[in-house]
């Protein structure tokens, strides 16, 4: 019996349920969407991981004689070693004028590497017979639309050659492939490639000997420990400094991914199902006040109060059930859209994607916690309603002067919108939970549109204030000034300024990292250091200017003496004032004047690289002389990095966006309309009242629309307020030693935001006008019985 009163009332309440359970599939939608992608990038980086044999370790070096590794694989803890030889090359591409950096990996004379193995996705293995053969990354191969037995030209070691594709390969090292010194991947522009051993050691004069070991450690090693006895044996050959695995570029991007994720399945759909919660404690209520009679009769009939409360219950989840199947299924095709896109970002042979079990019965038990949480306190209501009680009326609504009526401001409005203003004082827990749904949805918005904002911000912050020069040249070996000199002599060059950066390990106290620390000087203009203030820094003559984010990390504050210890030369010892704390986005960063450098490392002033502005007119023969230059290693291109962005991540972001357009739609559509529904049930009599005593439809319509207005306008401060706050928690969460992101949110966001909520807020309430005016005066003004 009760099943069948279920019924009709679903039947009755159809269109508000179905706006409630919009919301509520919203919440696990976005849930859902989450989790598998994250699912799917967790999965897929385990199996590639595990599969194909990803280091722990990862330590680079000048030159290591062969017989050093077997004592590096005597190291306590250590499981494995593989030894290879890394070199940096310049790749001349036909189709692109500007230079392409390329990264060649040695391949064994015979087998496969016992660590970071491959994947072939067409092709073939090298022949180690053959000098012309190479496998070149998926994803630089896709980028330049390559296929098996093109031939590429090289620069190595200053000797031109050309080498033929025979494979197609994927490799746990590269996921992600960025070029070192960028912020962001660029597969045109930045190559991975790997060449028979034999003959790439021939090439770059390194026969007998490799510059690169990595590592696998037993279960129980300690990972520091081994670090350490890896850098003390490798000191001599000119080790750089062991690093583990979650220092590792591609590992760590792909990680800071999915710790954005993550923070993403709880906060979003969090906000979603507290409004849908607020929306069903709202309609609950209502109905609940409707049907009191029928409440007194079922108890004096007698029905226990377990069974009318679980009846009203059923309700609510059924509506919460039937949001979870329909959000599982968008969340789901959200899931596979997302998980595409980021296909065009981290490089798996085999992307896994499912949607699996707990992600399912998560969401049945989310959607169905939050109905029990929205309607729990109506439930209650109806189990200690007495049926004597319950067949009275409801006592009447307390009527008084509004707040403005009683500061004596009455005087300024016209009567209906003083009506208006009495009505929402009337239930302000009904209004204030609109005002709340209204607020969420515009928060939503501004959450998902204001890290374009931020990362356009960082990419002007970085690239055009920062660092305002065009071209950034890493040579291949430190370099004298007279390097510098030539790349000046270049016809369209402007500016050059060298730079040099020198890999040390920073301490203070217990905490400890590798970093490099760079030279500055006063004439620097193109490198420039700034702050978050947009104020530019100068490095003082003596001391050490730490970046907030690594000052943090080592506990260091100003006045703190930290250790220097230089990884390269006779890797001395120094203890270094910290005179500067800046503030940046990116990186764990130290600098130092020239000279100081100089003197605390005992290296001469050499150089690492220049920076070079170069006239936009003459862009072509730069590019060209800079991939003739022997003693150059690689040509990061400012603008390449920012066109590199807007076409692959900015286009992602939009993407995202769109999602939350339709989501905050959603939001303002259920909450708009659930509240004038419940407002024309609660007030169609005195409506049809003010109708009878002369009041035409477009007054009356004002004046339950009105009600809306007020409260979506009232929505938009708060909404502002908490999107502005649930940015600022986003960029808390993705704060990493990677990057931050910078809290900026655009005038335009927040402007678009609320468009977007009163243009969805107002066809919401187009939708009661044909209710409204076609209100039965006759029957609704009839005495209730």
């Amino acid at each position: 019996m009760l099943d069948r009163k279920l019924r009709r009332d679903l039947r009755q309440l159809a269109t508000q349920a179905i706006a409630i359970g919009l919301v509520m599939a919203s919440g696990i939608a976005m849930y859902t969407m989450a989790l598998y992608a994250l699912n799917s990038l967790r999965t897929s980086q385990a199996n590639y991981y595990q599969r194909y044999r990803f280091a722990d370790i990862f330590c680079n070096a000048v030159r290591i004689p062969e017989n050093v590794v077997p004592r590096i694989q005597a190291i306590p803890g250590v499981s494995a070693v593989d030894q290879r030889v890394v070199y940096a090359a310049m790749l001349d591409m036909p189709t692109m004028n500007e230079p392409v950096a390329a990264r060649l990996i040695s391949w064994p004379d015979l087998g496969r590497p016992r660590l970071n193995d491959l994947f072939l996705a067409d092709g073939r293995w090298i022949d180690p017979e053959r000098s012309d053969e190479l496998l070149a990354s998926h994803s630089f191969v896709k980028a330049h639309q390559l296929k098996l037995d093109d031939r590429l030209s090289f620069i190595i070691n200053g000797r031109q050659r050309q080498l033929r594709i025979v494979g197609i390969v994927y490799s746990p090292e590269y996921i992600v492939q960025i070029q070192p010194g960028s912020l962001l991947p660029d597969y045109k522009r930045y190559g991975v490639f790997w060449m028979n051993q034999r003959h790439l050691s021939a090439a770059v004069d390194m026969q007998g000997a490799v510059n690169d070991v990595t590592l696998t450690l037993e279960h129980t090693a300690n990972s520091a420990a081994v670090i350490e006895a890896v850098d003390d044996l490798l000191a001599p050959y000119g080790g750089t400094g062991a690093f583990g695995r979650e220092h590792h570029m591609s590992h760590r991007f792909l990680e800071d991914e999915i710790k954005q994720l993550t923070i993403m399945a709880w906060v979003s759909p969090t906000i979603f199902l507290l409004v849908a919660a607020f929306l069903l404690n709202v309609m609950l209520g209502r109905v609940v006040a409707l049907q009191r009679e029928q409440i007194a009769v079922l108890k004096a009939c007698g029905f226990y109060d377990w069974q009318i409360g679980a009846h009203y219950l059923k309700l609510a989840m059924l509506i919460a059930v039937g949001g979870a199947i329909l959000g599982l299924g968008f969340g789901y095709l959200l899931g596979q859209n997302t998980t595409k896109m980021y296909a065009d970002v981290y490089r798996f042979p085999v992307q896994h994607g499912s949607l699996t079990g707990p992600i399912v019965w998560g969401s049945l038990l989310i959607s169905s916690g939050a109905a029990v949480f929205g309607t729990w306190r109506s439930i209650s209501a109806v189990v200690a309603l007495p049926p004597a009680e319950a067949m009275r009326p409801a006592a009447p609504t307390y009527f008084a002067a509004s707040w403005i009526e009683r500061i004596g401001l009455s005087w300024l409005l016209p009567q209906v919108v003083r009506m208006l203003f009495r009505q929402i004082q009337r239930q302000p827990i009904k209004s204030l939970s609109t005002v709340f749904g209204m607020s969420m949805a515009l928060a939503i918005m501004i959450l998902g549109s204001f890290s374009l904002d931020a990362i356009r911000y960082l990419i002007w912050f970085q690239f055009d204030y920062a660092q305002r020069q065009d071209v950034t040249v890493v040579f291949n070996q430190i370099a004298e000034q007279a390097v510098v000199l030539d790349l000046q002599n270049l016809s369209g060059v402007t500016e050059v300024q060298s730079f040099r950066a020198i890999p040390m390990n920073v301490r203070f106290a217990q905490a400890s990292r590798k970093i490099s620390v760079m030279a500055l000087g006063d004439e620097a203009s193109l490198f420039r250091l700034a702050n978050i203030k947009e104020d530019i820094v100068s490095v003082p003559p003596e001391g050490l200017v730490l970046s907030d984010k690594l000052a943090k990390i080592l506990g260091a504050r100003l006045g703190d003496r930290v250790s220097l210890t230089a990884l390269e030369g006779q890797r001395r010892s120094d203890e270094i004032e910290v005179v500067r704390i800046i503030t940046e986005y990116g990186g764990l960063n130290a600098y130092a004047s020239p000279a100081t450098l100089a003197r605390w490392s005992h290296l001469p002033e050499t150089c690492s690289g220049a920076h070079l502005r170069i006239d936009s007119a003459a862009t072509s023969e730069v590019y060209r002389a800079l991939k003739e230059m022997p003693h150059i290693a690689s040509v990061n291109l400012k603008g390449a990095a920012m066109k590199s962005f807007e076409e692959s991540f900015a286009a992602n972001i939009l993407t995202m966006r769109l999602f939350n357009l339709i989501f905050t739609v959603i939001i303002a559509f259920g909450v708009v309309y659930n509240h004038a529904r419940i407002s024309f049930a609660e007030q169609s009599r005195d409506l049809a009242t003010l109708r009878v005593i002369g009041f035409t439809n477009w007054e009356v319509t004002a004046i339950l629309l009105g009600e809306l207005a007020i409260l979506t306008v009232a929505s938009l401060g708060p909404g502002c307020l908490i999107g502005w706050g649930l940015a600022k928690m986003f960029v808390w969460g993705l704060d990493t030693e990677m990057y931050r992101i910078p809290l900026v949110i655009e005038p335009k966001t927040y402007w678009f935001a609320m468009v977007v909520v009163v243009v969805a807020a107002f066809f919401s309430g187009l939708l009661m006008l044909k209710k409204i005016w076609a209100l039965d005066l006759v029957s609704v003004l009839k005495a209730r019985e």
